[in-house]
């Protein structure tokens, strides 16, 4: 490690000295808390562990497990060795996570209970693996997490720059492929500092962590939190009775949501008569109407942001009072440009393509070095999305490019193309266009116009049921409608503009 470099170890041990007795972590289901000082101390004894399983600097740790102390401590064993984590979206498919385990070729592996029968079951796809590790409870097969805390050696920290790996996110499909984005040490550290600053973070703040870690904003949110030293509770599942109730006598102070999330908190609240005032700043996405409904019921400020995994969940961010409607502005370590089709800045008031630089841009794309030039090409990362900038710096987001339309269905990422091909594996299928149409609940809903085929039929909820077999369940169509025949462009294809003008109402 060089003079200058600081890495999310050095935070460890920073606050354990910083903030010693401190609590750090609870975990709501059994009540167990953990201070700084103990949490540096096990994750020390987890990469001596580590280490004597073999796993080096640069090697890659698989994890496939709902949130859970264990699962932080494996983050920061990790990190001491240079490690590269590498946590697994469990709603994916056997396919999925078979791929994405596949592609970033883990040394070790760690699944919780509910996740061992999957991985037993992947293991002869998967030779790279030499251990297997059970996180939370014993299980054939797998060795106990508990025989890592055992470990007394003491850990010698490997030499890790900023700019070294610290995590792969797999991004969602494009072209049917999922791309692994490689974040640095720096890069965590840079959406910190970003989320501290704009939501004033400190070490008398609770933070409430339900988003799941294989998420950019749940891991982050949660790294923000210890850095700064505030409380994290932890949610192995999100309940919402219990997330008003952890709110109300935990004096939860911040928290990261996607709709309906909030929604269904504001509700447990009103009918329990709970007291959640605490709740100073909640940032994520959401729809107006509850965002309104939190501030006059809190106090509290809302917290609106453009992101996403390839910025390290930020490339800007603000309180939604000071512009409704808008995704705030630049954060301080930013530059962001808009472009046109030929990458020209574009002026104020008109929508370009939006391009990122700083410290928060990613690494790159994991063994895709020509995807990852081309998302970097001039010198800035090109999103795929597109927005415009008014005249006082706030930045209004306008959709996708062609290239790269993404539906967002509750904050999860799901390009059409990667459904389009599964539905069109059903024999009585044609042709299909998936579109993203406004949701009252998830805020936007997944809809699939199709084609069938001459002479055959087919009910909306068995194509639902189809695709939600094949791949993710949150990836299969919530609406669908069938028509006689899609309308086509003098070249033959589909004219996908006209499908959603002509279907692309509110989800129905």
């Amino acid at each position: 490690m060089g003079l200058h470099d600081f890495t999310f170890y050095n935070v460890i041990r920073r606050n354990s000295l910083s903030f010693g007795s401190k609590p750090a972590w609870l975990e709501l289901e059994t009540g167990h808390r953990f201070s700084f000082l103990e949490t540096r101390e096990n994750i020390d004894r987890v990469a001596a562990g580590l280490k004597s399983h073999g796993l080096k600097k640069g090697d890659r740790v698989g994890i496939v497990a709902k949130n859970c102390y264990e699962y932080f401590l494996v983050i920061g064993g990790a990190a001491a060795l240079g490690a590269i984590v590498l946590p697994v979206n469990w709603r994916l498919s056997e396919e999925e996570v078979r791929f994405i385990l596949k592609d970033g070729e883990p040394t070790l592996l760690f699944a919780d209970e509910e996740f061992c029968d999957l991985t037993r079951t992947l293991r002869p796809d998967l030779p790279f693996i030499k251990e297997y590790f059970s996180l939370t409870s014993e299980s054939q097969g797998f060795i106990p997490f508990g025989s890592l805390l055992q470990e007394n050696k003491p850990v010698v920290p490997e030499e890790v720059a900023s700019d070294d790996g610290f995590v792969i996110i797999h991004t969602a499909a494009v072209a049917g492929r999922p791309r692994g984005g490689l974040l640095s040490h720096g890069n965590v550290l840079c959406a910190n500092m970003h989320f501290a600053y704009h939501l004033g973070i400190s070490d008398r703040d609770v933070h409430l962590c339900f988003l799941p870690l294989f998420h950019v904003g749940g891991l982050f949110m949660t790294t923000s939190c210890f850095h700064l030293g505030a409380f994290n509770l932890n949610m192995k599942r999100f309940d919402a009775g219990q997330a008003a109730k952890a709110i109300h006598e935990e004096g939860v102070s911040f928290m990261m949501v996607f709709s309906p999330i909030l929604s269904a908190i504001l509700d447990e609240q009103e009918k329990g008569g709970l007291d959640i005032r605490s709740l100073r700043a909640v940032t994520g996405i959401d729809t107006a109407e509850t965002i309104e409904r939190y501030q006059n019921r809190t106090g509290g400020s809302f917290f609106v942001l453009y992101g996403q995994t390839e910025t390290s969940c930020l490339a800007t961010l603000g309180p939604y009072k000071e512009r409704p409607g808008s995704a705030g502005r630049v954060l301080p370590l930013a530059e962001v440009r808009l472009v046109d089709d030929h990458d020209f800045p574009v002026d104020a008031g008109k929508v370009g393509e939006i391009t990122v630089k700083g410290p928060m841009v990613f690494k790159g794309y994991w063994g895709l070095p020509e995807e990852t030039a081309y998302t970097f090409r001039d010198g800035w990362h090109h999103t795929g999305d597109m927005g415009r900038f008014d005249e006082e710096g706030f930045l209004w987001y306008a959709g996708r490019t062609q290239a790269k339309e993404l539906i967002k269905p509750g904050g999860e990422n799901v390009y059409p193309a990667e459904v389009e091909k599964v539905i069109l594996l059903h024999p009585s299928i044609e042709k299909t266009v998936v579109f993203g149409v406004p949701d009252p609940k998830w805020k936007e809903g997944i809809k699939a116009v199709c084609q069938v085929k001459p002479g055959k039929s087919l009910q909306p909820q068995e194509l639902i049921d189809f695709v939600g077999e094949r791949i993710a369940r949150y990836k299969k169509p919530k609406y669908v409608e069938f028509v006689e025949a899609l309308p086509l462009l003098e070249n033959g294809s589909i004219d996908r503009t006209k499908v959603k003008a002509l279907y692309g109402g509110e989800g129905s």
